[in-house]
């Protein structure tokens, strides 16, 4: 008996690849895949410990710009006190402006009354002499009488709410507080972008979340839009 021939049919080298293109991969190529799982873990690590780590700052920033947003709440917590006194008055009668003691005036002010903040305000005219203090929710505002030396002190120590919300502006808080902010605006910005790379490794969630990305772009420019410009 006679045996058939057998027929044979060469394989593509890619299987499961372009025909068109051998050189490209498809999604079911393992090395695709392989690339494909290290990304998704290297973005959903990234976005489990930034969040982690940026947790509370981001809780700070939410809540401070509610009570930013609302600041007139709290507007009854502002106390400020008056002081009258007299000072040297050599520090501050002299002929010649630029004169004026100018440490001296700042460190009596400290020392008796202990103001905080930094001084962010020390004006001298023809009669007066004025000493600024500013910081997060607290402001101390000393004007001097140069002729005699006699002053007034205005102490406005604000509420707690208040130097959380300056902190939030980042108001009166010095280069170092301003480097917190900028380092928190770059970990939410990396929270968000590994959270939206993450929707594109969720495939019967990746449409849905895309949605409510456009979605919430759209609103924001339409509240724009519509009411505000």
């Amino acid at each position: 008996m006679r045996r058939p021939h057998l027929i044979t049919t060469k394989l593509p080298n890619n299987p499961g690849g372009d025909p068109a293109n051998p050189s490209r991969p498809s999604s079911l190529d393992p090395r695709f895949l392989h690339w494909k799982r290290r990304f998704a873990h290297l973005a959903r690590w990234l976005h489990t410990y930034l969040s982690m780590l940026s947790f509370a700052i981001l809780l700070f920033f939410a809540v401070t710009g509610l009570t930013l947003n609302h600041a007139e709440w709290f507007d009854s917590q502002q106390r400020p006190s008056v002081y009258h006194g007299t000072l040297d008055k050599s520090w501050v009668n002299t002929s010649d402006p630029a004169a004026v003691a100018k440490d001296e005036l700042v460190n009596y002010f400290r020392r008796t009354y202990r103001t905080k903040g930094s001084l962010s305000d020390f004006h001298v005219d023809g009669e007066q002499c004025e000493v600024l203090f500013k910081g997060p929710g607290y402001e101390a505002d000393a004007t001097i009488d140069r002729e005699t030396g006699k002053y007034d002190l205005t102490v406005s120590p604000f509420s707690l709410v208040a130097i959380l919300n300056d902190l939030h502006k980042g108001r009166d808080a010095g280069k170092k507080w301003s480097a917190v902010i900028d380092f928190s605006a770059v970990l939410m910005t990396l929270v968000s972008l590994t959270g939206l790379t993450l929707i594109f490794f969720l495939n019967n969630r990746r449409f849905s979340g895309l949605v409510l990305v456009a979605v919430g772009a759209v609103l924001c420019c339409l509240v724009y839009f519509l009411w505000i410009s």
